[in-house]
């Protein structure tokens, strides 16, 4: 059994865990930047990297006090290298190789995005590879053949904003703030889904991606009238990406050989994403899985699991691996216009 300590802080979220190979979570602790950045309706790069200075070795002591474990104890320390902010990135990477270099422990290098598609089998005993993922967070959407640690193929990405994005953005028109998912799913609740006429940008198109820039204009122009109540809005909004995922995965099923449906990522903790995405994996005669909702959202223990998988296949990092704002899990995927800072 391998036991990994660590670090998250690709965003506005400072994260430290103890996971072992075993899927037992020893501790973890998550501390949000949210009341920092409220104010500027999103997040503030050089806030998020300064705040992660001063809360991650604190956090780093908690979980191992937490866990009675000593840093000697750990058999590696991995940190989040990429894709992400790079002030805030660099925080954790470079407090990831000081930890590794003190206690003579492997650096493991890893990929926000390899965490969130592999987090389902930190909970999930029984998901095998290969599975479709779609990835859904604040900055990324994709669907992606998983088919094994370190081994991608990416099917679809948008052309041009994520759907967490456009989340944040429809929040910040109804007036909610940030962050944006959790305040429109809960307004839409009261809201009827079919009230407002919003577009389903590429739905129906042989081209397998996604996009969601002209949606977000289109909540601009509906909300700047004023005719529709704000409920009426986000669940509009909300049924409007659901069906843009629908429609989208079940094209990537239509050319992908893999057994199971799972999705990952920040807006993975939607209930109704979550369910429309089970009823096509059932339609379509697939195993679904998803996250918990904590899991979904950005956290050190799918980094710790991912590291753990990454430490069994023998990956590990030297202490001069770099930062990086932009890191692809499928570097060889086809360029997409418009997608250059989303791949």
């Amino acid at each position: 059994m391998a036991l990994i300590l660590a670090l998250e802080s690709s965003c506005d979220d400072s994260a430290a865990a103890l996971v072992d190979s075993n899927r037992q979570i020893l501790a973890q602790a998550v501390v949000s930047q949210n009341d920092a950045h409220r104010p500027f309706g999103g997040v503030v790069p050089e806030i998020a990297a300064r705040a992660h200075i001063e809360i991650l070795p604190g956090l780093v002591r908690q979980v191992l006090h937490e866990a009675d474990i000593a840093i000697g104890e750990v058999d590696a320390i991995a940190a989040t290298a990429g894709p992400g902010l790079i002030g805030g990135v660099m925080v954790g990477l470079l407090a990831g190789k000081g930890l590794a270099l003190s206690a003579a422990k492997p650096l493991i290098a890893v990929n926000h995005l390899e965490g969130h598609a592999l987090s389902p089998r930190l909970v999930d005993k029984q998901l095998a590879f290969p599975y479709l993922l779609l990835l859904a967070s604040g900055g990324h959407c994709q669907l992606l053949e998983v088919r094994g640690v370190g081994e991608y193929r990416r099917l679809a990405t948008t052309i041009d904003d994520a759907a967490g994005e456009a989340f944040d953005k429809a929040a910040k028109l109804l007036g909610l703030g940030y962050p944006g998912g959790p305040a429109v799913e809960a307004l839409a609740k009261d809201g009827d889904p079919a009230a407002v006429s919003l577009p389903r940008p590429l739905v129906g198109s042989k081209e397998p991606h996604f996009s969601f820039a002209g949606l977000k204009a289109a909540v601009q122009r509906v909300v700047a009238t004023g005719d529709h109540r704000p409920e009426d809005i986000a669940a509009s909004f909300q049924q409007a990406v659901v069906d843009c995922f629908v429609d989208r995965t079940r094209r990537a099923l239509e050319v992908s050989n893999a057994p199971a449906l799972v999705v990952a990522g920040g807006v993975a903790a939607n209930s109704s994403v979550r369910e429309a995405l089970r009823k096509l994996a059932e339609e379509e005669g697939r195993r679904f899985s998803v996250p918990p909702g904590w899991l979904c959202t950005d956290n050190a223990a799918m980094i710790g699991w991912a590291g753990a998988e990454r430490l069994a296949a023998g990956l590990t990092d030297g202490l001069d691996v770099p930062a990086r704002a932009r890191w692809p899990l499928d570097p060889a995927g086809e360029k997409v216009r418009g997608a250059g800072a989303k791949a």
